[in-house]
């Protein structure tokens, strides 16, 4: 069966792997203290040459998502998030359960628009009922629809967010394959905009880890001590610190997304072309089929995905590359797309012919 359901299905790239055989039996101080962390650390910075930042390693994203939040707010103070957001729909109330209000705003495209953000922290203000104080801006980017922020939209949330005293936070857990995606603008321009901000190892060639950017000079004191306290320091510090060496040494971060999106585009094209709906077109590694039960039927066997959501009648898969997928891979996938799109027009031109016969009449004997 072919695996596209998601972009951490596998373990890791070569790099990485031949750091961890070559360091296996050296002995290293623990919870991030170690020379691996440190050098680690220092590669992101050298990708920030305008904004110094503290740089520090959690484990998974869920995780990296609570020490931000609770290094960033305080009991009465809530955060913000588009009705698609991760921290919404995929974390299991992880942000409810440290006791923060998450509170929900439309999304357009999978993002938060400037506009709708003013509008929502002007009403709240006003009306005293609310009584829970509007205080970070979550994004995430890529989205979880696979869409991106350009330039000009983080450029208004962010300008948005200092009129109005709001810390901007990005979830970058696919912000490789974000910054891979035709836009024009870096990690140093990103560290301009944002207060806090993350990059996702996970779903880019690593085994695990997230590293955290602290780019607020008021968010970085005792940032440690929330992590330490969430449990969000890892023992064996240096494992993390050694898969951002093997994605930022040789820049395998940006080839390894840069790659998943080109096969993306692939997939996302031959399907246009093959006459598929698409839920959400998107630029990088994640792709929302629409299916009719024909297809899906067909798919189901040989595709491993994610269903998404339904559609009237019809069912949202997403597909997602990766640095693993391989160009026979999407080749196979395109012709099973194919196949199921000549299957659903053969059982649709029996069902009109079938409804005809029945429509009529019955010549006289």
């Amino acid at each position: 069966m072919l695996f596209f359901r998601n972009d951490y299905g596998e373990g890791c790239i070569e790099p990485i792997l031949d750091l961890l055989k070559q360091a296996n039996d050296e002995s290293n101080p623990g919870y991030g203290t170690d020379s691996y962390s440190k050098k680690a650390a220092e590669l992101i910075q050298s990708k920030l040459p305008d904004v110094p930042s503290d740089i520090h390693f959690v484990v998974s994203g869920t995780l990296t998502n609570i020490v931000m939040i609770r290094r960033v707010l305080r009991d009465w103070e809530a955060v913000l998030s588009v009705d698609t957001g991760h921290i919404i729909e995929h974390e299991a109330g992880a942000i409810e359960a440290i006791g923060h209000k998450i509170i929900s705003v439309p999304n357009s495209n999978g993002k938060m628009t400037a506009s709708v953000l003013e509008k929502t922290v002007e009403r709240m203000r006003k009306d005293p009922n609310y009584l829970i104080e509007p205080r970070l801006v979550y994004i995430s980017n890529a989205t979880e629809l696979g869409t991106v922020y350009t330039r000009q939209e983080l450029e208004a949330l962010s300008a948005v967010c200092k009129k109005m005293g709001l810390y901007l936070m990005m979830d970058g857990a696919r912000l490789g394959a974000a910054l891979m995606s035709g836009i024009d603008y870096s990690l140093n321009d990103i560290a301009k905009w944002v207060d806090i901000f993350s990059i996702g190892g996970t779903k880019n060639g690593a085994l695990f880890g997230e590293a955290v950017v602290v780019v607020n000079p008021d968010l970085r004191p005792y940032f440690r001590y929330v992590a330490k306290q969430s449990g969000a320091i890892l023992a064996k510090g240096w494992l993390i610190g050694m898969q951002f060496i093997g994605l930022f040494e040789n820049d395998a971060f940006y080839k390894n997304a840069g790659y998943a999106n080109k096969l993306g585009a692939e997939i996302q094209n031959r399907a246009i072309e093959l006459g598929y709906p698409l839920f959400m077109k998107t630029t990088t590694n994640q792709i929302f089929l629409v299916l009719n039960r024909y297809q899906f039927d067909y798919l189901r066997d040989k595709v491993d995905f994610e269903i998404w959501t339904y559609w009237d009648d019809n069912v949202v898969i997403r597909l997602v590359t990766s640095w693993h997928t391989s160009q026979n891979d999407v080749k196979t996938l395109c012709q099973y797309h194919e196949l199921a799109m000549s299957r659903s027009r053969r059982n649709d031109e029996a069902v009109l012919a079938a409804e005809a016969q029945e429509e009529t009449p019955e010549k006289s004997l």
